[in-house]
């Protein structure tokens, strides 16, 4: 794939280093106004480092943009005539819709949304996706992208703020509850480096039991709780004092937040 970055800053780099570890690149032009920046990436094969949009875009099929919102506008201004029938465009901007980028571009474009979350760092990203009609005809290469780096998942636009509330700030939910975690192993006698280490490993063996698996949480629950057990009096605890419906609560509390923040753009 051939493929340009436009603004290599924190989530550019990122998704870059993905491509370049699992070789997904024939070709990767990534573009930053200091390039000073990015010299972590010279030296790799394939890979161009320059400040130049157009060149990028000449260059590559698939344009991956994570830029700031208040440049987008601009600059897809700036590539537009620099645009063929193949060229697939992918944009990573929070808030800014795909009705948004066809008015630029227009409604013949591959446009795809793409809405990854900061572990894409670590290539664990749960990343939504989404397209106008036009850009389903190349849903399955941004999902090839994307699976590199984690995971994927196509959905309808409607559903791209819920995801940003279930994904991107969910991160934020699950460090918190592992946070929680370490500071009770912290109270139960652990050391604070102990406490943290048990709290995020025994957080990715759940997820991973239930990614191999299959299973639903109750199931999982189930092999852990035993009759007058530990487990279930703890958990019972929790659910008294408002666990599920917190989270829950809190969710629904930032989805809303979310969809003010949009009427008052509009």
């Amino acid at each position: 794939m051939k493929i340009a970055i436009i603004g290599a800053g924190n989530l550019g780099s990122s998704i870059a280093k993905g491509l370049i570890t699992t070789n997904a690149i024939t070709s990767l032009h990534l573009t930053k106004r200091n390039l000073e920046e990015i010299q972590e990436f010279e030296g790799y094969k394939n890979v161009t480092l320059t400040s130049d949009n157009i060149l990028a875009v000449q260059k590559s099929d698939i344009l991956i943009f994570a830029i700031q919102p208040r440049h987008f506008e601009t600059i897809l201004k700036q590539i537009k005539p620099f645009l063929n029938e193949n060229h697939v465009v992918i944009s990573t901007i929070t808030g800014y819709s795909i009705s948004k980028i066809e008015t630029v571009l227009g409604a013949h474009q591959f446009i795809i949304r793409a809405m990854p979350n900061t572990a894409i760092a670590v290539g664990k990203s749960m990343t939504c996706l989404c397209s106008n009609d036009k850009g389903i005809q190349r849903i399955k290469v941004a999902e090839a992208i994307f699976n590199r780096l984690g995971n994927s998942i196509s959905i309808p636009e409607t559903q791209m703020q819920a995801a940003t509330v279930v994904c991107a700030s969910g991160i934020a939910f699950w460090m918190r509850l592992i946070r929680a975690t370490t500071q009770a192993a912290i109270q139960l006698g652990f050391d604070a480096k102990e406490a943290q280490e048990l709290a995020m490993y025994t957080s990715e063996g759940a997820a991973s039991l239930l990614i191999t698996n299959g299973n639903h949480p109750e199931e999982e629950i189930d092999r852990v709780t035993t009759p007058k057990g530990c487990t279930i009096e703890g958990l019972n605890e929790m659910e008294h004092k408002g666990l599920s419906s917190s989270l829950i609560q809190g969710m629904v509390a930032s989805f809303n937040k979310i969809n003010n923040i949009k009427k008052n753009q509009i």
